[in-house]
């Protein structure tokens, strides 16, 4: 196993910029994710702790060496690749097997860690097989076994699984969660999918624009977003959000007037304008018309997912989803939305979250939070 320590890391494109700034660590034995749009960074950095990619500025370290200048074979890293990139013309076994081979491992050794390797992965019955006559889910496990076999100290996953369809994506995540419970080797994991990420990851990292927005466990993340779009990113549906302003006692007032949440004041000048934000799983139904602390719905479409519905409208003009168990009794005439205080987030118009002069929930401590520091490369 081995740790990883990312220092100031940039990464440019010609002028374009990666990667930019980024700290981050990750601990001996951990399941790290990093979750992101397209775009974002996560597989060039990715790329960069294996050393497929130069560093423009700022150091790695495994272990505590510095491996900027070290070649991917020395790393003691293992990748796997998204589209498997398995040798067409070689058996499982082969392919499984083939770093050793290099390497020149004696061939009873190789057979036997092959051997026990395709056991774990249930690739046993398999091994005399071409890539060709495997499914997209049994090539997949050949590709982790060509990693594992190697005995590294870390596996890093570029998007592994997202060429599976739905349900072989479930039962890789189940087969990936359960070889780190017996491995215990360090992993850093790359996805787009945030059923994933929150599946898998004992420490979450979520991405945008090259920069981290927000590191710690997948509870801490999705429950107190530290920004706007952590919030938003996280969730199906989203995180609904709805215009307001602050009166001059603190409180929030959504812009038809209502100040739906008296005991909620923030310590921002009369005027400031924020963003309340509501997880569709938050809201209750009110039936009738406006009580305390209800907002009045105009609902449009209701659909149906089986184990929930997800009943879509408006509020006060702005998009709303609810998100409700599949046996709720939905009112056929006028109806309100109802939050409990500890389920109101607020953003600034920069993004940032604020938070509430007397939280209803104690904001949990950060987890793996990495420090921040001050470039001098401009990006212009």
């Amino acid at each position: 196993m081995a740790s990883i320590d990312i220092t100031n890391v940039h990464k440019l494109y010609g002028r374009t910029p990666a990667v930019r700034g980024l700290d981050l660590s990750v601990e001996d034995g951990s399941f790290l994710v990093i979750l992101g749009p397209s775009g974002c960074g996560k597989s060039t950095l990715l790329r960069m702790i294996a050393g497929l990619e130069d560093i423009t500025a700022g150091e790695i370290a495994i272990d505590g060496r510095v491996v900027n200048d070290v070649e991917p074979g020395r790393r003691g890293c293992a990748m796997v690749f998204q589209n498997y990139a398995l040798y067409p013309h070689m058996t499982v076994a082969e392919n499984i097997g083939y770093a050793l081979k290099v390497a020149g491992v004696a061939k009873a050794e190789r057979r036997e860690r092959i051997g026990r390797v395709a056991a774990m992965l249930g690739l046993g019955d398999l091994l005399d097989r071409k890539p060709s006559q495997l499914s997209g889910g049994q090539r997949q496990r050949v590709a982790m076994g060509r990693a594992m076999v190697r005995q590294p100290g870390i596996f890093l996953f570029d998007e592994p699984l997202s060429n599976l369809d739905a349900k072989l994506r479930i039962q890789m995540r189940l087969e990936i969660k359960r070889l780190h419970r017996e491995l215990k080797t360090t992993s850093v994991f790359v996805t787009h999918d945030q059923v994933e990420a929150m599946t898998l990851a004992d420490t979450l990292v979520v991405m945008n624009q090259g920069v981290i927005e927000q590191v710690g466990t997948p509870a801490e993340v999705f429950r107190r977003p530290k920004s706007r779009f952590v919030a938003n990113f996280l969730g199906s549906p989203p995180m609904n959000f709805l215009p307001a302003g602050i009166d001059r006692r603190g409180r929030a007032v959504l812009a038809g007037g209502r100040a739906p949440w008296p005991e909620l004041t923030f310590d921002l000048p009369a005027g400031s304008a924020i963003e309340i934000g509501l997880r569709p799983g938050d809201l209750g139904l009110v039936a009738g018309r406006e009580t305390d602390g209800a907002i009045p719905f105009q609902p449009d479409i209701l659909e149906d997912l089986g184990n929930e519905l997800h009943w879509h409208g408006t509020v006060e003009g702005n998009a709303v989803a609810v998100a409700l168990p599949a046996a709720t009794a939905i009112p056929s005439g006028p109806v309100c939305l109802k939050a409990p205080p500890s389920a109101v987030h607020a953003f600034l118009g920069d993004g940032r979250r604020v938070e509430p002069e007397a939280a209803p929930i104690p904001t949990p401590k950060p987890s793996g939070e990495a420090p921040w520091r001050a470039t001098s490369l401009s990006y212009t």
